[in-house]
């Protein structure tokens, strides 16, 4: 595998709230510990949207795993890598993200599910704190900034006629439809509590599972728009399913994965 066959990154993103900041900003004047200001500020959104959702916005997070899948310009996987693998370093995980987008995959497409509402912004926050370059992001107007550029596709906004309608059920209804796991057990709203437990493999295989179910949302996208034909589209998914066979010693996540396979049978 050369770099330059590489012409899709389909990735995700799992963050966890960062207490430091939340103190800083929201409680400066309080004496609270992480956890208690974690706790402050999501009381503080659930009230603010009555009740509906404590989710803490993306600027108050930091990543805790940014998994990728590498995929060649005729739809195929040629690799799925999580960064800083086991470590999970947030600074270390964002310099090879900026790393691959800006260098060694330099003109790939980036493919995310509402990557334009949070995974985009959150690492390009992170550049800002790290003191990231990353100038074809920032200064190409045809970059992935930009909502309609081809160096971007997020699935959500493509899907829902940029938000033309509301993408009620999300990667889980558009991943099942199409016969693949979807979310199981663990959601993303798991993330903070096994992250405070030290399960960051286990958040790292959870992301891994986000982006094989997006690259098979993806596939089905690149059918609609006759990229690809119907035909060609489930020769690949049996493809990835003899890698993810293949591979699962390497990396452990595809056997969980494996092990809820689906097939591809519409209804009604």
């Amino acid at each position: 595998m050369t770099d330059t066959e590489i012409k899709y990154l389909v990735f995700d993103v799992e963050s966890v709230p960062d207490p430091k900041l939340i103190t800083l900003v929201k409680f400066p004047h309080q004496d609270m510990d992480d956890e208690e200001a974690v706790r402050a500020y999501q009381q503080e959104r659930f009230d603010a949207t009555g009740g509906s959702s404590d989710f803490i916005p993306v600027t108050f997070q930091y990543p805790v795993a940014i998994c990728v899948a590498k995929v060649r310009g005729d739809f195929t996987i040629a690799d799925l890598v999580s960064l800083d693998e086991p470590l999970f370093r947030p600074r270390e995980m964002t310099k090879l993200f900026w790393r691959g987008v800006e260098e060694t995959y330099a003109g790939a497409t980036l493919v995310t599910f509402n990557g334009r509402g949070f995974d985009i912004p959150l690492l390009e926050l992170m550049a800002y704190r790290y003191g990231i370059a990353a100038p074809n992001h920032f200064r190409n107007k045809s970059s992935a900034r930009n909502r309609y550029s081809d160096r971007n596709i997020d699935l959500q906004d493509w899907i829902s006629n940029y938000s033309a309608i509301r993408m009620h059920g999300g990667l889980d209804l558009l991943a099942k439809i199409i016969g693949k796991p979807g979310k199981r057990q663990t959601r993303g709203s798991d993330v903070y509590a096994m992250y405070l437990e030290g399960r960051l493999q286990d958040i790292s295989g959870y992301c891994l599972h986000d982006v094989l179910d997006t690259f098979f949302v993806f596939l089905r996208t690149r059918v609609l728009t006759g990229e690809l034909a119907l035909e060609r589209e489930q020769e690949i998914v049996r493809e990835v399913k003899r890698f993810c066979e293949e591979n699962k010693k390497r990396i452990p996540p595809l056997a969980e994965y494996l092990a809820v396979w689906g097939d591809w049978e519409p209804w009604p």
